[in-house]
């Protein structure tokens, strides 16, 4: 099943979402370098850079959703769709709170302390499955790449996605 919002050929879904992944995931390497100078600056930058992953994530979310409604239901494809979308949407309101708090830190956001930035953390962390997830319905199930995908083609995980037999009920 090809994507359903295609670009010069290409889906654009997993064409977003690098830009999200990389702001927040940069993200806790300015907190960390707030957190260890104590220089306001890096703060501000975390801020700024989880604002733009925020927005970017809203937007890759978009041709995400119009092609999850693409995956036939009661496939394996679509229960992994469903939790990467499920996953990713608390991603984002992870990095929501982040922002919140550090916005009504007293002293701004540049002040804001460990509390806010480890619910980003969280959703980076987060992210990391979610992303294992879509890696999972592109690459294994040929979701939004090949028509004649299958939707419930096995794990990449399990034994039979690499040639080696497996039991009954796996």
């Amino acid at each position: 099943m090809k994507s359903r919002v295609v670009v010069a050929g290409h889906a654009l879904h997993p064409m977003l979402i690098v830009f999200p992944l990389g702001l927040l995931a940069t993200s806790v390497v300015w907190d960390v370098c707030a957190l260890a100078t104590h220089a306001p600056r890096w703060a501000l930058i975390s801020f700024w850079t989880i604002v733009a992953g925020v927005v970017g994530a809203l937007l890759a979310a978009v041709p995400g959703f119009v092609d999850w409604l693409g995956i036939p239901r009661g496939t394996r494809a679509r229960r992994l769709g469903t939790y990467h979308l499920v996953i990713n949407l608390a991603v984002v309101a992870l990095f929501i709170v982040s922002l919140a708090g550090r916005w009504a830190t007293p002293g701004g956001y540049e002040a804001a302390g460990a509390g806010c930035m480890i619910v980003g953390w969280i959703g980076v962390a987060l992210a990391v499955v979610s992303s294992w997830l879509g890696g999972e319905l592109v690459e294994t199930l040929g979701v939004s790449v090949r028509e004649g995908a299958n939707p419930d083609a096995p794990s990449s995980l399990s034994s039979r996605s690499h040639g080696v037999p497996a039991h009954r009920g796996v």
